[in-house]
């Protein structure tokens, strides 16, 4: 039969979301070098046991993906719950239960968990708070990453009213795992160590990033927001995926801590304010807490603030296994 229907291939509104909802899941993606090269050719990546294959097979048996590029491709793989995003607010809890190795096949279930629509005002679009719970798994259905994300999501034209109301979390100041849950079976203590900062010391990163290959990077992780597409859907000025600036800052924080060896997780990300193409990102890195682990390792809980000019753009509590 002969038919002239389209049909719009589209994401979710937020008055379509439900709590308990699960997405359909996106294709899963296997790490590779060239992935990564291609990921850390646009946020960097100063990450030594990443970096070398040799000294990763040698700690961790085999080459290790860079964290980033892990929790870029959660991340992306999430959206198909928000491509009609507006703006991504916080991440909490987000910690490696494992730390994948190159080679390694990761998909990403993404549910919802709250749902709270904003106040209306005039002269702009209805929009409404989805806080997603996200889980992605290897090929072999080991855990690696369990996380919460809060995103702003546009209500479909003409739509009323939801009345959803539900509480988000709040509190990222929730005790870590331990630091070397995902480190399991790596002879840490193979690596030579480097000097160690004090609680409290703050390092300023000379310099910092211009943002570039945005849209680039988020085909790369399969972000489909259009936010990071389109510049229309972003009000005329294209907005930069909230993983871009974060894969700055670690490539910041790989500059202040030449002797880190891998992100245990974050406690917590808030981003501040939105980051375009073009931009300049500066970052401030300052050590909140260190504790010593196995076989004399530290892991530091870091605070790291990310500006563009005078506008702090990104706050960021990472915990950090150092040597």
């Amino acid at each position: 039969m002969v038919t002239n229907e389209t049909t719009v291939v589209r994401g979710p509104y937020f008055d379509e979301l439900r709590v308990g909802t699960v997405l359909p899941s996106p294709p899963a993606v296997t790490l590779t070098s060239g992935l990564q090269a291609a990921h850390a050719a646009v946020v960097g990546n100063r990450v030594a046991i990443t970096l070398d294959h040799d000294l990763g097979q040698r700690v961790a048996g085999g080459p290790i993906a860079g964290p980033a590029l892990v929790w870029d491709l959660s991340i992306g793989q999430s959206t198909v719950a928000t491509q009609h995003v507006r703006a991504n607010l916080f991440y909490r809890g987000l910690w490696f239960h494992r730390q994948p190795l190159l080679g390694d096949t990761l998909r990403t279930r993404t549910e919802v968990a709250a749902l709270r629509e904003n106040t209306r005002r005039p002269g702009r679009p209805p929009t409404g708070l989805a806080e997603l719970r996200i889980t992605t798994v290897d090929q072999h259905d080991r855990l690696v990453l369990d996380y919460r994300r809060c995103a702003m999501v546009l209500l479909s034209p003409s739509s009323e009213p939801t009345g959803r109301l539900d509480e988000l979390s709040t509190d990222d100041s929730v005790e870590a795992p331990d630091p070397l849950r995902s480190l399991q079976g790596w002879d840490l203590e193979s690596l030579p160590s480097m000097p160690r900062p004090d609680v409290g010391a703050v390092f300023s990163v000379l310099g910092g990033d211009v943002v570039s290959s945005a849209p680039e990077l988020a085909r790369l992780t399969g972000n489909v927001a259009r936010v990071h597409h389109d510049r229309d859907a972003a009000g005329g000025e294209r907005l930069v995926y909230g993983g871009h600036s974060i894969g700055l800052a670690l490539h910041h924080v790989c500059q202040a801590l030449p002797g880190l060896v891998a992100v245990a997780g974050w406690h917590g990300c808030d981003h501040l304010a939105p980051v375009h193409e073009g931009d300049l990102v500066t970052s401030s890195v300052a050590v909140e807490r260190s504790e010593d682990l196995h076989g004399g390792s530290v892991a530091l809980t870091l605070l790291v603030v990310s500006s563009v000019g005078d506008t702090e753009v990104l706050a960021w509590r990472p915990v950090v296994v150092v040597r």
